[in-house]
């Protein structure tokens, strides 16, 4: 008996770490418009069906792509393990843009060596962010305006564009979200910038 009850400490102790980390990691800071943490939340949910749609298509095998591409990958990992890589990456860059509305893009976490407690350098926030939201924008843009023109025009083999069919709708609307990670990372940044001058500027 107490054997189990050990076992459910733990996991309930377990939990309720998760749960605080959570609340650490998404709890806004005060004066964030809501349509700000809608759009900073709403980001990483832009990456997110892209990345389904690989792991589903190169790691399960799921028939919702005729011929996947392979090889060629870093380090020579297999492509089942590259896309999930890829897209645990993806995840975690798109989810910087919460940082924007929360308190660890403010204050330095515990966890960042020698700078913990210290606050974060407006600069060093915005500037990144900003190059990341035009790169983001310009490359999903001309991204997009290719595969239009490329569409009923042969496509190499393993090229997702040369699905037909549904397929080809399941990739397109897979994708399609990433049109809108640099619009949404810009807005919140833009946002970032100017609550962090107005509460520079009182703090004077």
């Amino acid at each position: 008996m107490s054997t189990y009850v050990a076992v459910g400490s733990k996991e309930s102790s377990r939990s309720s770490r998760l749960r605080a980390a959570w609340r650490a990691a998404h709890e806004p800071v005060p004066g964030v418009p809501r349509w700000v943490l809608i759009a900073a939340y709403a980001v990483p949910f832009t990456v997110l069906p892209s990345s389904l749609w690989r792991i589903a298509a190169v790691t399960f095998h799921l028939p919702i792509v005729t011929d996947p591409p392979r090889g060629g990958q870093p380090l020579g990992m297999p492509d089942e393990v590259y896309v999930v890589v890829l897209s645990a990456v993806s995840e975690l860059l798109a989810f910087t843009a919460v940082g924007l509305v929360a308190r660890w893009g403010e204050v330095f976490p515990w966890w960042v060596p020698g700078l913990r407690g210290r606050r974060v350098p407006t600069a060093a926030a915005v500037v990144p962010a900003a190059l990341g939201a035009t790169v983001l924008t310009v490359l999903w843009t001309k991204v997009f305006a290719g595969l239009h023109a490329s569409l009923g025009h042969p496509a190499p083999p393993g090229d997702p564009i040369a699905e037909h069919g549904w397929r080809l709708v399941v990739f397109v609307g897979s994708y399609a979200p990433l049109l809108l990670w640099g619009p949404l990372l810009a807005a919140v940044t833009v946002a970032y910038w100017r609550r962090r001058t107005r509460n520079n500027q009182r703090g004077q």
